[in-house]
């Protein structure tokens, strides 16, 4: 057999999904955070470790995982993306051959189950309104931070069009002035690097943020959910000077009318089937005018869908 060159190309390692959570019992009406929480380390000088099977200089992925556990008790959890950069400081600052990773964490939000009309002071119940996302990336020494949200489903139930499309022959789709839109939203946003050098109160513009978003979603006629796409990007930078650039998943969750004629029946847009699949997916990218491109901040951060 004929010996093929090859080379070690783009690479990262680390521990993923640590399940994080953070009781603070300071008083007795307790708090909780919970994250999920994956790091994963980059370095020149980790390729032996590859090519050759030496570990000398792997921080092992039980020693990142023992870390971000360690650093919940010793420094809280003030928001995802403080507890990212102090996690990601700690990796590049305590090892010098390690020279950038990328951390992420996904936050399960929970509320206080009520009891006899308040909140109870150590009982919650998950909620169900979107996963917080969060990122750090360290890349060729800058910092970089994107925040965000995924898994919010939200439906019109009017207010969208769909038509003007072109037509071929094969073609069969309907144009509507009146339908269902429904998608579940992924977004995510990169704060500029002077505002991450700034003090950002990241939960507040987290909660403003999505507000923003849904509320968007809720008042704009559409046209297309492209044209949602992009006004609910602008409505979020525009509001917050922090954000940079807005990327969007949104995946077309389709509900069409179904006939009922067969039955006797008139279907005036009251009865609908969901359909889970294919689905339309839409992408895309708000952009403020002027803010620097920053590809390192994207880089190895999942897919959307």
């Amino acid at each position: 057999m004929t010996d093929v060159s090859v080379t070690l190309g783009s690479n990262k390692y680390g521990k993923a999904e640590n399940r994080v959570v953070r009781i603070v019992r300071d008083t007795a009406r307790h708090e909780i955070i919970d994250l999920n929480v994956t790091s994963q380390l980059r370095g020149e000088k980790l390729v032996d470790s590859y090519l050759t099977g030496d570990n000398s200089l792997v921080v092992a992925t039980d020693t990142q995982k023992n870390t971000a556990f360690a650093f919940a008790k010793e420094y809280g959890i003030s928001s995802p993306e403080e507890f990212l950069l102090k996690l990601g400081a700690h990796f590049t600052g305590e090892f010098d051959w390690i020279e950038g990773g990328l951390w992420q964490a996904e936050k399960y939000e929970w509320e206080r189950i009520v009891v006899d009309g308040a909140g109870h002071d150590h009982s919650f119940v998950r909620k169900g309104q979107g996963t917080r996302l969060a990122t750090v990336q360290i890349v060729d020494g800058e910092t970089h931070v994107t925040g965000g949200v995924k898994d919010l489903v939200v439906l019109k139930s009017t207010g969208s069009e769909f038509a003007g499309f072109p037509r071929d022959k094969y073609t069969t789709l309907v144009e509507t002035n009146d339908r269902i839109m429904a998608t579940s939203v992924t977004g995510r946003w990169r704060y500029l690097p002077e505002a991450v050098e700034a003090d950002i109160d990241y939960n507040g513009l987290y909660e403003e943020v999505t507000a923003i978003l849904l509320s968007t979603f809720a008042t704009v006629h559409s046209l297309a959910l492209q044209q949602t796409l992009f006004e609910m990007g602008k409505a979020a930078i525009t509001a917050r000077p922090e954000i940079a650039e807005v990327r969007f998943a949104m995946p077309n969750k389709h509900h069409f009318v179904y006939d009922l004629s067969p039955f006797g029946l008139e279907n005036p847009n009251e009865v609908f089937i969901a359909a889970d699949r294919p689905y339309g997916l839409i992408e895309g990218t708000v952009i403020r005018d002027g803010a620097s491109p920053t590809p390192a901040a994207w880089l190895d951060v999942p897919t959307f869908i």
